[in-house]
Parts: structure tokens; sequence; C-alpha cells
């Protein structure tokens, strides 16, 4: 099991612009059986890790389309209520979970749940920069992908909201996009 921050990324390293948007995103050209397919990574995926803001954006945006997932997700939210209140009618059946995890023990708590249901899949970290940057904090993160589009935000979400080491281990193109896979490099 590798919990994996998946994530695509303006070149000047922002994941949304500053009111949450990811409409610079969408009209981008990318072949979905390319590498770094979004369909072969959820192959992998047993369980996911959700920032508020994302799961948010997705739901405003979902319409009547079912939710994507087909395995368990968990929102970090302090708004538990309130977004559940506005779930999407089509994602009525979806196993979405919201919790908070206010401090370290919180976060592996959640972690180890997360890695218990997706047993020998992966852990995806989608969307949340700083839900990627708090597993990290506590050694959490292995691995970080990041389809880089081209173009520059100029502000916005962080990528990543601390510092953090990695080591490139492959880089490959998927027509506008440049998919970079890195290890986490741990201190221990």
């Amino acid at each position: 099991m590798t919990t994996v921050y998946n994530t695509a990324s303006s070149l000047d390293g922002f994941i949304a612009t500053p009111d949450h948007s990811l409409e610079w995103l969408l009209h981008r050209d990318l072949d979905p059986e390319g590498p770094g397919n979004h369909a072969a990574f959820m192959a992998r995926v047993g369980a996911t890790l959700m920032g508020a803001s994302t799961y948010t954006w997705v739901a405003q945006h979902a319409g009547d389309d079912p939710w994507a997932y087909d395995v368990p997700t968990w929102v970090l939210t302090h708004r538990a209520a309130e977004l559940e209140a506005a779930r999407p009618a089509g994602w009525a059946d979806a196993d979405i979970r919201f919790v908070a995890a206010d401090d370290d023990a919180a976060v592996r708590a959640l972690h180890a749940e997360a890695a218990a249901v997706a047993g020998d899949r992966d852990v995806w970290v989608v969307g949340g920069g700083e839900l990627a940057g708090r597993l990290a904090d506590v050694g959490l993160l292995d691995e970080v992908v990041v389809a880089y589009a081209p173009v520059v935000l100029g502000a916005g979400a962080p990528l990543l909201p601390r510092h953090l080491e990695l080591a490139l281990r492959g880089v490959e193109r998927n027509a506008d996009f440049v998919v970079a896979t890195h290890a986490v490099v741990r201190g221990d």
C-alpha cells in the first residue's frame, strides 16, 4: 500500500485558483489512455482522502452526475453537516465520510482507517495540498505524482504549502501535460 498525492498543477505550483476553481485545467488536451491516465491510476486505489475545498468544488459542478469513485472517501472538514446537506442527489449511495482531524494523532488514525480499507491497494490524496502536507508531516505520504499543465496562474492554492524533499522517479508526457512521479524522501 502506498499513499499517493496525485494531482494536476500549474507550472507555477498551484492546484486551484484563489477562488478554488479548476476551470483552467478542464480544457487541456489529455490522452485518456496515455501516461498518468486516470483509469490506470484508479485501478490501484482502494481508498481516497480528500480536502473539503476539493469536495466542495466537485459537488458544485457535479450536476446530476454520479459520484466518480467506487472506493470509500474521507473528506477532512469541520463543516460535516453543511457538506452532507449539500451532497448532490446522485451521490446518495456514495461511501463519503466527513471527518475532522485536528492533530497529528487524528491524522494518523484517519490514515490507518483508510489504509485498512484499501488493503494492498493505494490510498489516494485527492486535491488538498494542505492535506498532503499534513500526511507528510507525520511520515505517511509516500509518493507525489504531478501532471503539470501549460499554464501559469500567478496565485491560488499551492501544490504543497510546506517544505518537502522529493526524489524524481520518472517523467512522462501526456499530450499537454508533463507527468512527474516523485518518492517522498524521509529523514529516518
